[in-house]
């Protein structure tokens, strides 16, 4: 995966388990974007941006269902967490959680890290947040000025393989879709804030091997929803 994408879904979709994982962790942060303001995409930013993020990787249903459950009467309190830890071979794991019970996701995280070679430590200062925002069918030159002429805080716009990725201030994610409108940039692969590491590394394949093992147990945890490394050959 590396640097092109947050550490998730990816590699584990084909297997039901993970897909229900995916389902599970979309239907929380829509659920609780919907409850954090009006129950719609359009005048609910939050909302709109939790959709968006999980819309190819969900049936629609699962989202409309958890857009309904959020009108009702019920309220179910999702607590956001975040673990951070020095995983192997010296690399940098920093795992967000929403729950319903922050003891049970605090011991199921810790127990996965620490059991494939983790330990729980101060990381997040090799980490800036930035909105990522990854599609195709643009020159990069083009996605570069429009950026900057809609004055958006750009850090970096690259391409591979015929793959954009732009990284902007969080603040900025919305404007940017906004300005790449006007490429019919309407399309995306991946448009969310995510942790990003100030430094990438490389790994061995024993280290690799226990940091997949890693992923994927983590990527089919209930609790967890968004887990950042700064491993690049993933």
């Amino acid at each position: 995966m590396g640097r092109h994408f947050e550490v998730r879904a990816a590699a584990m979709a084909a297997s039901a388990k993970a897909k229900s994982a995916i389902y599970m962790r979309a239907s929380k942060e829509i659920y609780a974007a919907a409850k954090s303001g009006e129950p719609d995409p359009n005048s609910n930013l939050a909302l709109r941006s939790a959709i968006e993020k999980y819309r190819k990787s969900c049936p629609k249903d699962v989202i409309e269902r958890a857009i309904e459950k959020a009108k009702g009467g019920d309220a179910v309190a999702y607590i956001p967490g975040r673990y951070e830890f020095m995983g192997p071979a010296g690399s940098y794991i920093i795992v967000d959680t929403l729950t319903d019970n922050v003891n049970r996701a605090l011991v199921s995280v810790r127990t996965i890290v620490t059991r494939k070679g983790g330990k729980m430590a101060s990381v997040s200062y090799n980490f800036e947040q930035l909105g990522v925002l990854n599609f195709s069918g643009v020159a990069e030159a083009d996605v570069e000025e429009a950026l900057i002429m809609g004055d958006v805080d750009v850090r970096e716009v690259t391409e591979s393989d015929g793959s954009i990725q732009a990284l902007v201030a969080p603040s900025d994610l919305e404007k940017a879709k906004t300005c790449l409108k006007d490429l019919n940039v309407t399309d995306y692969d991946r448009a969310e804030i995510v942790m990003w590491p100030n430094d990438w590394i490389e790994v061995d394949d024993d280290a690799l091997a226990q940091l997949k093992g890693m992923l994927e147990q983590l990527d089919e945890c209930e609790d967890v929803q968004s887990v950042y490394t700064n491993v690049d050959n993933l």
